[in-house]
């Protein structure tokens, strides 16, 4: 029962999430279910893009302002924000990717978790 909990959880946090980036028109969301996946250590990437640095730090604080207003929690690390070509917001059932667009690219982080069942996501 308790585990239904959680992933209830993080589903609803992961959807706060993809609402924050819409508000801060990101490009190409989407959102990986990493559940069942049992070498998974989290039950979502989210994932999107941005065309500058500078926009990459408004999805950033837009994501962790929305993420705070719903539930009153901040991200448990937040690595990247210096430079603004990738940055990883970790709530720990949910880790956030959001990559300047030549690194998304370059990195091709879904492709690594060609198992995940991926849902996408417009730009609001």
């Amino acid at each position: 029962m308790i585990k239904n909990k959680v992933i209830n959880e993080s589903t609803h946090v992961s959807e706060i999430i993809i609402h924050g980036i819409q508000e801060k028109k990101g490009s190409e969301i989407v959102r990986l279910d990493l559940r069942n996946i049992h070498s998974s250590v989290t039950d979502y990437f989210v994932v999107c893009h941005a065309e500058s640095a500078m926009q990459v730090r408004a999805i950033t604080k837009g994501i962790e302002d929305e993420v705070f207003k719903a539930t009153g929690q901040w991200p448990f690390r937040t690595e990247g924000q210096d430079y603004g070509e990738w940055v990883l917001i970790d709530y720990i059932d949910v880790v956030v990717h959001v990559f300047k667009t030549d690194k998304r690219q370059y990195y091709g982080i879904e492709e690594l978790w060609g198992d995940a069942e991926m849902q996408y996501y417009q730009s609001a």
